[in-house]
């Protein structure tokens, strides 16, 4: 059954409104399109409509300033913006001020545009959003938090996954960047397709152009039979590219072709793939602090359409409390233990510790808490017991930080407290160097230099 709802057009280009018109009027639409924007501005105020697709550059009017307008009248109506590569920078204030996503030019008429308006005309009638964080408690098996702070992500989560537009995530090592990820792709329109989660700094850099294009058979050493790469894989769906910052400039200028053309090249492959996929990206550092001596510019305003920043386990301690009951109650139902509380004084002390590691730390205290103890309420010891740097620092007493009136060789105390945490982050990894650099918020050749540096490293260790 075709879709009768109401579209209005707003574009000083001829050709372009009529290739819209004809293209969309054959799905169904009801169109009205008009030229100039003050006469659509006009005809959006007198007549309701469903979808308002628009230029960003007009002569008559400012495209940014004719989106406000329209806002203004009907805030709860999509817009989507056309946009050339000139004026990509304009896109991007748009999509903060609103715009439901942007379409570039030259676009695809069936990958751009109607899929663009089949995705927008439903987020306006997704009543499922409302739900959106019982759905991913459901779909992921995690809560967030109720913070201040996670209800601003939360609100801007919520905003982002109905847009195509990519997302950077960034913040500490262990706050839940791919839970975030995940959230965005389960709450979109894409949601039925497949998510892939792909670690930058953990697989070589000739192998990751591999794992995300493919290959062809014979294109390299070893490449015995034609391979299908991540994106295509998640065709219709998400790529989340973790740990973006360690990918190579050689990569870099792949994936940037990728986002502006939207189509990309198996290893060795003479014909170029489209790419029908939204790009999802992760770091725990400052990116833009990484242009342009480590990564592009282009490629960084790419990523970074709409950020969001996930706070530290330190900057929400009231999240603490509703996390560890959580993980208490799924460890002690997954083990099949009898822990279902903690003491007062245990509560007060998991709230009190900083939680360098945040959440995935925390996650892993509560987990072995449940495994060792041999009684129904978990206490202060059980937590912490068998790690006395953190009991000392859950009950308020910064460790490795005492200073005499003789003094101390700092040299040695940093290097004692770089032995200690990347031993602990070891034993934490069960030995995994990989899962070990991202709890202290390392790339893995830091983390294998810190490792070989000190003698930690076990004969053969590579990963």
């Amino acid at each position: 059954m075709a879709d009768s709802s109401r579209i209005l057009i707003i574009d000083d280009d001829q050709s372009i409104c009529e290739v819209l018109r004809i293209s969309l009027k054959r799905e169904g639409y009801q169109l009205s399109v008009q030229s100039n924007p003050e006469q659509g501005l006009d005809e959006f105020r007198k007549n309701p409509y469903d979808l308002v697709i628009q230029d960003i550059k007009m002569p008559q009017m400012d495209g940014i300033d004719l989106l406000q307008k329209l806002k203004k009248v009907r805030s709860e109506t999509p817009v989507v913006i056309i946009t050339a590569f000139s004026t990509w920078d304009r896109a991007v204030q748009a999509m903060r001020l609103g715009a439901y996503d942007y379409i570039r030019k030259p676009f695809d008429m069936n990958l751009d545009i109607k899929a663009t308006v089949r995705r927008a005309l439903a987020s306006r009638n997704n009543s499922a959003v409302d739900q959106s964080e019982t759905l991913i408690l459901n779909k992921l098996g995690f809560v967030i938090g109720y913070s201040r702070q996670m209800k601003l992500v939360w609100d801007l989560v919520r905003k982002a996954a109905n847009t195509d537009s990519t997302v950077l995530i960034t913040g500490p090592s262990g706050t839940g960047k791919e839970l975030v990820a995940r959230s965005l792709h389960f709450l979109s329109p894409r949601a039925d397709a497949q998510f892939v989660a792909i670690n930058c700094g953990a697989i070589p850099e000739h192998l990751l152009e591999s794992e995300l294009f493919g290959h062809v058979k014979g294109s390299f050493t070893d490449a015995y039979q034609d391979r299908v790469g991540f994106i295509e894989m998640a065709q219709g769906g998400t790529v989340f590219l973790d740990e973006i910052s360690e990918m190579s400039p050689k990569l870099q200028v792949k994936l940037l072709r990728v986002l502006e053309e939207r189509e990309y090249r198996p290893v060795g492959g003479q014909h170029a793939k489209r790419a029908d996929v939204r790009f999802i990206t992760a770091t725990n550092k400052d990116l833009e602090k990484e242009v342009p001596s480590n990564f592009r510019e282009d490629l960084y305003y790419r990523l970074n359409v709409i950020p969001i920043r996930l706070p530290s386990l330190a900057e929400r301690p009231e999240d603490v409390p509703l996390l560890s009951e959580y993980f208490l109650r799924k460890y002690a139902k997954e083990m099949g233990r009898a822990a279902r509380s903690f003491t007062e004084p245990a509560k007060a002390a998991l709230q009190a510790y900083p939680w360098p590691g945040n959440i995935r730390e925390l996650e892993n205290f509560v987990q072995r808490a449940v495994a060792l103890a041999e009684h129904e309420i978990i206490d202060v010891d059980d937590l912490f017991g068998v790690s006395p740097p953190r009991k000392e620092a859950a009950k308020g007493i910064p460790p490795h930080r005492e200073l005499t009136p003789l003094g101390i060789n700092l040299d040695e105390k940093v290097r004692d407290l770089e032995v200690d945490y990347v031993r602990k982050a070891m034993e934490m990894a069960d030995g995994n160097m990989t899962k070990a650099a991202r709890l202290l918020g390392m790339s893995l050749s830091s983390f294998r230099h810190k490792l070989h540096k000190y003698g930690l490293a076990k004969p053969g260790q590579e990963r």
